[in-house]
């Protein structure tokens, strides 16, 4: 059988990759904006600070998903960079 990649664009440099590259950020219809899981609208970042930096500056993930972000989510997400094994958690 053969695997194909899920490819993903990252909303801030638009690069285009396998989903696993990816952060994915969820507007969930029950638990809000929620990082990694969930069913609802997704967007993808890369994982870097550059991307993190421009998807806030330009408020890439409030018009991708149409809501507003809340600001723990960024924070969750810079956390990440920093210590991505302990940040596994999950922004609400």
């Amino acid at each position: 059988m053969n695997h194909r990649s899920v490819l993903r664009r990252c909303i801030a440099c638009r690069k285009l990759l396998d989903r696993k590259h990816f952060w994915r950020v969820v507007r969930d219809h029950k638990d809000g904006v929620v990082l990694d899981e969930g069913m609802g609208r997704s967007a993808y970042l890369c994982r870097n600070e550059n991307c993190l930096a421009e998807a806030r500056r330009r408020k890439r993930l409030q018009k991708s998903l149409r809501c507003q972000i809340p600001e723990d989510v960024y924070e969750v997400l810079q956390e990440r960079l920093i210590d991505p094994i302990n940040s596994a958690v999950k922004a609400r």
